[in-house]
């Protein structure tokens, strides 16, 4: 699989490079942290969302919805799932990575989706992309040994736990996992029993890509 860049035109239908914000402090703060082995997400950070540019990407933005800011790190190097939110996620990258991306609108009936359709993007450090709420993601692959680490903003409340009592009542239904967290895995990925494992075809990992 070709890796492309996030600056590229292939990924305008995936999202956009973030400019006109002052990121450092949460890149600095990022670096501070240990990168865990495997992968450790936490939603909300009170101390990145202490920083002046965390309002001021609420503000602006979000429109003044109320967003959160977390973070993503450790080691990850295949796909395993694919997951979507109702709102852009944006990520700041504390390290170098790639991504590996797909299409809400390419998910077939009964929640099936063609991993062949999935694209690779580098991201450089310092970078923030948004990922358009159509985007499908998951864990970034990290690219050096020290693995990857980007600060996380999305709506406030996602990936949050479900309210108790939570009923499917349709497909997709199915895929909720998490507050504002819709995700599909791969069978190879051995993931719980609960997990619809609706991705089928290469289980892509970092062996597979061209760089």
């Amino acid at each position: 699989m070709k890796v492309y860049d996030v600056r590229d035109p292939e990924f305008t239908v995936y999202g956009r490079v973030i400019e006109g914000y002052d990121f450092s402090g949460v890149i600095d703060a990022m670096k501070k942290k240990q990168i865990p082995d495997p992968v450790e997400y936490v939603a909300s950070v009170p101390e990145l969302e202490a920083l002046p540019v965390f309002r001021e990407f609420e503000e602006r933005f979000y429109g003044q919805l109320g967003a959160e800011l977390g973070y993503c790190m450790g080691h990850n190097d295949r796909l395993d799932a694919l997951e979507y939110h109702r709102g852009s996620e944006v990520n700041i990258a504390a390290t170098d990575y790639i991504v590996l991306v797909g299409r809400q609108q390419d998910i077939e009936p009964g929640m099936r989706y063609d991993t062949e359709k999935v694209e690779a993007f580098y991201v450089t450090e310092g970078m923030a992309v948004e990922f358009y709420a159509t985007t499908l993601h998951y864990c970034a692959c990290h690219v050096k040994e020290e693995g990857y680490a980007h600060a996380t903003f999305l709506p406030r409340g996602t990936n949050t736990p479900l309210d108790r009592g939570f009923t499917a009542v349709t497909e997709e239904d199915r895929l909720l996992r998490a507050r504002n967290k819709w995700l599909i895995a791969h069978p190879d990925a051995g993931m719980d029993s609960g997990v619809l494992t609706g991705l089928y075809g290469p289980n892509w990992t970092m062996a597979d890509l061209e760089r």
